[in-house]
């Protein structure tokens, strides 16, 4: 009997995370050959590597843990890849010379399959003097032009699209140039665009204050807070993008703001980063551990839960000594502070099973009790760690229980820091996770709600064909497996059917445990008018989100996944052929060989 609950999750895993040999043949015959090969590479790292294995193979079975792409398809192979997901490079220098060098490791970054931020803020605006060649500078829109083309042409590891997220400082000379560069549908494709948002910028905004846009000292122009922030809203309103990241709010709750400063995001946005700054990513599967589900009794169980989570947390820590990383600085920056990113997925799913509508206050209020639970969980483990095998090296008790984040943590885990120290700087992250929820049965992405209950998703073939796969979601699957036909309860939301206040209520309930940050799209009709939508951006700001990002169908973007008004009951979407990273519910196509 299969493992798999769906064909399409066994196609991914064939297509993605099964270990062949170079001619095809399968060398992981089965997906429990798989979770083997993490297993025993991952318990690689330890003294008693065989009692780990059997622990680390109990995590991954059934899916109930689930390492990001890069691990799965990586661990124990002999591949020239990394096994992190995330990068920041580093700080780009304002001259010729230092932004080719950048490009450089950008590109040896991606051909090892690293997703990578920039933070295109210290390169001097277009117009600006340069000294010595009787010239005016380009700006950093031309530069990112450059970085766009070194995208498509390094593809990433694996079977991924090479992915980058540009930011830049609300108060750079160039960024209303930089908040309209999206317009142009065939500009920056391979680029997420986010801006960085200010405290002050914000508390303007509010005050209909004025804003200077300063580089290097210098005030090139002074404009309307609330004119910027109207013509950022324009722009997302009109095409997704930019994002909008509450940069303040990241370093203030960061909890080793004692010694890095960040100014940019991998990708998705789930992890802030330092320059040079890499983290792992993983999920704990809600979905597989709630008991009774659609009974009065359905729950999560906890020590369940935490006993994952401990040796999620184990694990991950071992990818660090495991992994490869394209840059030394990388490594250096990832063995310092051996950040990690756990998160979870299947969060609506469980929510459903639980009989809980997702956006509604008990859902938010039993949201905000798992991933504490996680937290602590997470954190103890870490001591745990740091008792047996040492602290990171850049650990300073003092400073790092006074950082913002740790400051609200309970006070028996900080005591436990404040005795033991802790082996990981930050620990929680909430990615997307669309692929590795499909290959763990449809279940619902990251924190996201149930986009939709069933619908047609392409996958492209290896001859260049693409099949369409029915892919029904994993709690719905499971309502009709116990009841049959019946009609869904009305807690049974999804997508479509939220308001973009619900989602935002979500995303605030998360944040409160996640140390890093969260990867989360708000859907919002297409009719919204543009003052509500812009009501959203407060919202999220006014209850502690660290960032926020929409998407609005509407000609321009397109709908990437589209329901069919005359299918009232099992909807079908259809997914269009677009994978950009510009579509922020961009179609995932999966790319039945990987590219070394």
């Amino acid at each position: 009997m299969t493992r798999f609950a769906a064909d399409i999750a066994e196609q991914i895993w064939d297509m993605k995370y099964r270990l062949k040999e170079a001619d095809g043949t399968p060398i992981d015959t089965t997906v429990e050959d798989t979770w083997r090969r993490i297993a025993r590479a991952l318990a690689a790292e330890e003294t008693d590597s065989a009692h780990w294995e059997d622990m680390f193979y109990e995590a991954l079975e059934d899916f109930r843990y689930l390492p990001a792409g890069r691990i799965t398809a990586g661990a124990g192979t002999a591949r020239s890849v990394t096994l992190f997901n995330c990068f920041v490079m580093g700080t780009i220098p304002d001259s010729m010379g230092g932004i080719f060098d950048m490009l450089k490791e950008a590109a040896l970054t991606m051909q090892q399959g690293g997703g990578i931020g920039y933070d295109f803020s210290t390169i001097r605006p277009k117009g600006a003097d340069v000294k010595g060649v009787a010239a005016d500078a380009s700006g950093p829109l031309s530069f990112m032009d450059v970085w766009d083309a070194m995208c498509r042409t390094i593809m990433s590891a694996g079977s991924r699209r090479g992915a980058m997220m540009a930011t830049m400082r609300c108060d750079h000379p160039d960024i209303e140039d930089f908040i309209g560069a999206k317009s142009d549908p065939a500009r920056l494709r391979n680029f997420n665009v986010s801006v960085l948002a200010t405290d002050a910028f914000m508390e303007a905004v509010k005050t209909n204050g004025s804003w200077d846009l300063v580089f290097d000292g210098t005030v090139y122009r002074t404009v309307e807070a609330r004119d910027l922030w109207n013509r950022i809203m324009r722009a997302t309103y009109d095409y997704a993008e930019p994002g909008v990241i509450f940069i303040d709010r990241i370093n203030a709750m960061n909890n080793l703001a004692y010694c890095e400063t960040i100014s940019a995001t991998n990708p998705c946005g789930e992890q802030p980063l330092p320059p040079y700054g890499a983290c792992l990513l993983g999920s704990i599967n809600l979905a597989r551990l709630v008991f009774d589900p659609f009974e009065d009794t359905a729950h999560v169980c906890l020590t369940e839960l935490k006993k994952l989570v401990s040796t999620a947390v184990r694990m991950m820590d071992n990818v660090v000594d495991a992994s490869r990383f394209p840059l030394e600085a990388q490594a250096l920056e990832a063995r310092n502070k051996r950040r990690i990113g756990l998160g979870v997925t299947g969060l609506a799913d469980a929510l459903l099973m639980c009989g809980l509508r997702y956006g509604s206050d008990e859902a938010a209020a039993k949201t905000e009790e798992w991933l504490h639970e996680i937290a602590r969980a997470a954190y103890l483990a870490s001591v745990d760690l740091a008792k047996e095998k040492g602290a990171f090296p850049l650990f300073d008790s003092e400073k790092f229980l006074a950082s913002g984040a740790m400051a609200k943590m309970d006070e028996d885990v900080r005591e436990a820091i404040r005795k033991h120290g802790i082996r990981n700087a930050l620990l929680t992250s909430i990615a997307p996770t669309g692929t590795i929820s499909l290959y763990a049965g449809n279940v619902s992405s990251g924190i996201e709600p149930v986009f939709a209950y069933s619908y047609t998703r392409k996958v492209l073939q290896k001859d260049g064909s693409r099949t369409e796969e029915e892919v029904v979601d994993y709690a719905v699957r499971m309502w009709r497996e116990k009841f049959g036909d019946s009609d869904l309860p009305e807690f049974f939301v999804n997508a479509q059917t939220l308001s973009p206040a619900d989602h935002v209520k979500m995303q605030a309930a998360a944040q409160k445990w996640v140390d890093s940050s969260i990867s989360k799209t708000i859907n919002v009709p297409e009719d919204i008018g543009f003052e509500d939508f812009k009501h959203v951006y407060l919202q999220a700001y006014e209850t502690g989100c660290k960032g926020c990002t929409t998407y609005r169908p509407n000609a321009v973007t397109g709908s990437v996944l589209s329901v069919e008004e005359d299918a009232p009951k099992s909807r079908e979407i259809v997914a269009k052929s677009d994978d950009e990273p510009s579509m922020p519910h961009g179609d995932v196509v999966y790319i039945a060989e990987p590219l070394d």
